[in-house]
């Protein structure tokens, strides 16, 4: 199977864009029918040993750049750039297509300004296998994107150094690809050669330069993938390495970024999750309660900042007649049994040593042989019992992901992360391999499991009839005699290991291979990112560093079916976490990461966070409300009481969103209810959900098959197909108008420079003294093919494009400033027909034999987490209704309140609405009875503000085609748009 790549995600493009955009003003590429002056390539420039990329703008233009995308995007706003170093942030959550978009940021690149040369940065041989394996698998996907782009590729190897000169010498894409470690030792001494990088040394095969100074002659885009790993561990020798590579510009990518630049673009964990671009996370956990048998100690900490240096260790304590487990602080010489409250069972447990070593630290005793590290906990149930339930209840959840998913073509993968090979196969002494514990307990409770009926079904949903050995299968890496090992994950044995990790991906998500249940080292952890791994499960014996974020990130990623489509949407996509704590306590330590590591502050509004609310403007077209009424809205705030001293939300604002009171400045009312919107996502919190709390729904079978309920999808059910009809001088003017009215190209620039040059005993350099635009006069500039250009985002024809472009008189516009007349030309043309296109749609019915069959309804199982998105139901089809948000969940509370609603429905995902801007599926279908005489039925639309203006355009224009569709249908179901029950209520008896 291939996997397949979506071009047309918001949120990528956003991202591309939000970099691209930095270089507007930059002389665009011309295309290949442009004929021109210049005969060189737009974006490069000849360097005296190969071809290097160029920059025109002056830092005073990227600023201004920088600061509206910024603005467009709702970020803080840069005050400063510094002069030739440009370092630009993109910050996206993890399992959201970082690396495609930075792959796709390069060909978008070059597309609009003709940069060629770029180097990703990578901090390990995970990431570097997996950004090469990208490479590959997009390869097509690309090609057919960038109609056949020349591109070349490469893993930066110091034994086929003219893979350096080929991307110095190269006019097409030249891509990259290093770990930091291949450039990080350089020194100026020559005593010290031989310890240097290759990279730095003279080479003969290149005429006795350093292949570094190639390098640095293509002034390359530099890409930094993790950039707190890169720059992280030795911070100076990496800032020195990445400053040698002598970049154009800077870009890091990371959902950690430590040290902060100027953040162009940001999607951060609670986005991630809020737009279900990433797996919903469950957890589930085994806890020991009221054992208290063994001398239970857990070291959580040591001290040695005072004297004396002290350890705080949670122990089983004697409180008042019962035994409490609680956090004690010990010093050498300590008795235990004396600080639990005389419990024999800590008898002799006397503190020998405190080690504070930084990653070593441990406690040791005098007359035993225990050893506390931090973080394990010794005396509790049973590890190995407990490992054994962890890897049960980790098979279970996958046979019953398999029920719901593999009849959709998904296939399911669990990890299994261990720190030692030999829990998993082991070797005697004449070198024969054996089953490990893990190894035997997973074919146990495996074989035991797959015997329960419900996972024997008629249509085989379940594979029952592989072999266990088959099922499960092993990654680590091997010595020279091909014995597995235990490693580091850095190590050339886990290159190897990687290159295999990679290179199954594909074939681990196809149904042909058996296997199902993988086994790891987790120092391999990282390169493990197979978007269909649904449940993780780490079962290391010894102390582990592994964060949370990085524990659920191999399993973040959306899964893919088949066809290597990905799938969206939480009721497919639950990533299972076999935690080693409790939910509260994986939940707690999760956001506390987030905050440390990403920096995101939850609860909190701050100055700028109401500056990219979009405000419709008189003459039709929308702008930001902006920095200025982003800060009036914060200072209010602030001093009503609706955020405290440190921005964060306060009870006060969290009533006043709940009753709807919430007050604005006065410049701002009509902007309330989306200043409100802003606030009810500050008032939040991370999606996370116990596994506790998980319920299944099934159909409500009085309900499904009475009267009523097959009354109304009688009315509902047919399909209609529609045409579009709009006339296109209406188009052509309406494009005009709009042209007319809000074009605003500025006038090109050139730039002139002024530099110093010196001669001294380090060489000759030049220092600039001087950089200012000025206006041209009369320049002229070299015109693209601007019909192709909007022809091709517009998908009019020709004549029509020539039509409203002279009709329109804004050509000299186009002269002026060509790039900037061609982008808002296409989006203001593109704005026209999406208006046009609905308001010119019919829908006719197919017939009686096409509808959606009422039997769909048990077609698929749904699972909901109950008090969080589902609530029980008695008036629904189903015995629970999962809502989408608090106006559902408002709307599904008053349907089962009201004994007039007879029967209502959550319409599922699949019953859908085709339209010229994608399928619509609407929220509701419900029976009232009317004064206990008639039944009325509707079809509901809910959202939280259902005027047009305060919709996407998008969205607005769904809707009124399923408006028009039902109208069509002409069974006697109303369609009603609504944003409060009572409003529907008012409605339905209109």
């Amino acid at each position: 199977m291939k996997l397949q790549f979506d071009a047309n995600l918001h949120y990528q493009e956003r991202a591309v864009s939000s970099v691209v955009d930095l270089f507007r003003g930059q002389t665009p590429k011309q295309s290949n029918f442009t004929v021109s002056a210049y005969a060189g390539q737009i974006g490069m420039e000849d360097t005296n040993h190969g071809i290097g990329n160029k920059l025109e703008l002056t830092e005073d233009e990227l600023l201004a750049n920088l600061q509206v995308v910024q603005l467009r995007n709702g970020l803080p706003q840069t005050k400063t750039l510094k002069k030739n170093t440009y370092d630009f942030d993109v910050e996206m959550e993890t399992g959201t297509g970082k690396t495609y978009v930075y792959l796709r940021t390069i060909f978008e690149l070059n597309k609009a300004y003709g940069f060629s040369k770029f180097v990703i940065v990578v901090p390990s041989i995970a990431i570097k296998e997996g950004v090469y394996k990208n490479l590959q698998i997009t390869q097509e996907h690309f090609g057919n994107l960038y109609d056949n782009t020349v591109y070349d590729y490469f893993i930066y190897d110091s034994n086929k150094l003219e893979q350096v000169r080929s991307f110095a010498v190269s006019d097409h894409i030249s891509i990259m690809v290093i770990n930091i470690d291949a450039f990080r030792k350089s020194f100026d001494d020559p005593d010290k050669e031989s310890k240097v990088n290759i990279i730095h040394r003279q080479n003969d095969q290149l005429n006795g330069m350093r292949p570094i100074e190639l390098i640095q002659e293509t002034r390359p885009f530099v890409i930094v993938d993790e950039p707190q790993s890169v720059e992280g561990k030795g911070a100076v020798a990496s800032k020195k390495a990445m400053t040698s590579l002598n970049a154009l510009c800077t870009l890091r990518y990371s959902a950690t970024h430590v040290v902060k630049h100027n953040l162009v673009y940001k999607l951060d964990a609670v986005d991630a999750f809020d737009m279900e671009l990433v797996k919903q996370i469950e957890v589930a956990s085994f806890e020991s309660v009221d054992y208290h048998n063994n001398a239970y100690m857990k070291l959580l900490s040591v001290d040695n900042k005072k004297s004396p240096i002290t350890a705080k260790i949670e122990m089983d304590c004697e409180i008042k007649g019962s035994v409490k487990r609680k956090p004690v602080t010990v010093r050498t010489g300590d008795d235990l049994q004396q600080l639990t409250g005389g419990r024999e069972v800590y008898e002799n447990y006397l503190v020998d040593e405190i080690y504070c070593e930084q990653g070593n630290e441990y406690v040791s005793f005098s007359t035993k042989p225990t050893i506390l590290r931090i973080g394990e906990a010794v005396g509790d149930i049973d590890d190995l019992a407990i490992k054994e339930q962890q890897i049960r209840k980790t098979i279970e959840e996958h046979l019953n992901k398999e029920l719901a998913l593999n009849h959709r073509g998904i296939k399911v993968l669990s990890l299994f992360f261990i720190d030692r090979v030999a829990n998993y196969r082991y070797y005697d002494k004449d070198g024969n391999t054996h089953q490990g514990p893990y190894a035997e307990i997973f074919e146990r409770n495996y074989k035991e499991l797959i015997q329960r009926p419900k996972y024997r079904t008629l249509f085989q949903d379940v594979d029952v009839d592989t072999p266990v050995e088959k099922v499960h299968g092993g990654y680590f890496s091997v010595d020279k005699k091909g014995t597995l090992k235990d490693t580091n994950g850095a190590t050339s044995a886990d290159d190897d290991t990687y290159n295999l990790i990679m290179k199954d991906k594909e074939r681990l998500l196809s149904f042909e291979s058996p296997l199902r249940f993988i086994f790891s080292h987790s120092a391999l952890r990282e390169g493990w990112d197979n978007p269909n791994v649904f449940q993780i499960c780490t079962l290391n014996e010894t102390k582990s560093d592994v964060k949370k974020r990085q524990e659920i990130g191999r399993g973040l990623r959306l899964c893919v079916n088949q066809n290597g489509e990905r799938q969206h949407g939480f009721a497919i996509n639950t990533l299972t976490v076999m935690a080693n704590e409790s939910y509260d306590v994986f939940a707690k330590k999760l956001q506390n990461e987030y905050e440390t590591d990403e920096g995101i502050r939850f609860g909190v509004l701050e100055s700028h966070s109401f500056a990219n609310i979009p405000v419709k403007q008189a003459d039709g077209s929308v702008a930001y409300l902006g920095m200025e009424k982003s800060e009036l809205i914060y200072h209010a705030f602030r001093d009503w009481g609706y955020i405290d001293g440190k921005d964060q939300v306060t009870g006060t604002l969290k009533v006043a969103l709940k009753n709807n009171t919430l007050t604005v400045p006065k410049p701002v009312a009509e902007q309330r209810d989306a200043i409100a919107a802003v606030c009810k996502k500050a008032s939040g919190n991370l999606n996370i959900k116990p596994a506790a709390d998980k319920r299944v729904v099934a159909l409500n079978k009085e309900l499904f098959l009475g009267e009523d309920f097959r009354a109304l999808w009688d009315k509902i059910k047919y399909k209609t197909t529609y045409r579009v009809d709009f006339d296109s001088e209406e188009l052509i003017q309406k494009c005009c108008d709009n042209l007319q009215m809000n074009l605003n190209v500025g006038t090109a620039k050139l730039v002139y420079s002024k530099a110093k040059v010196s001669v001294t005993e380090g060489g000759v350099n030049a220092a600039e003294t001087q950089r200012l635009s000025v206006l041209a006069a009369d320049v002229k500039e070299n015109l693209p093919d601007i019909v192709t250009y909007l022809q091709n985002r517009t998908n009019l024809t020709r004549r029509t494009i020539v039509e409203i472009l002279t009709r329109s008189k804004t050509l000299p516009l186009f002269k002026k400033n060509p790039q900037a007349y061609m982008e808002d030309a296409a989006k203001t043309i593109a704005s026209v027909m999406r208006l046009l296109i609905v308001d010119g749609i019919k829908y006719t019915k197919l017939g009686d034999s096409e509808f959606y069959a009422q039997e769909l309804f048990d077609s698929e199982e749904l699972t909901g987490y109950l008090n969080r998105n589902m609530i029980e139901s008695h008036r629904s089809v189903y015995n629970y209704v999962v809502y989408d948000s608090e106006v559902e969940r408002s709307f599904a509370e008053r349907f089962e309140g009201n004994e007039s609603v007879k029967v209502y429905a959550k319409l599922p995902d699949w019953f859908k609405i085709a339209t010229p801007l994608g399928s619509y599926n609407p929220d509701w279908a419900v029976v009232i009875e009317d004064n206990g005489q008639n039944k009325l039925y509707f079809v509901v639309e809910t959202k939280g503000n259902i005027l047009a203006d305060a919709l996407r355009p998008t969205e607005s224009a769904k809707i009124r085609c399923g408006e028009k569709h039902f109208a069509a249908l002409g069974q006697g179901a109303r369609f009603v748009k609504a944003d409060a029950y009572e409003r529907f209520i008012e409605q339905s008896v209109e």
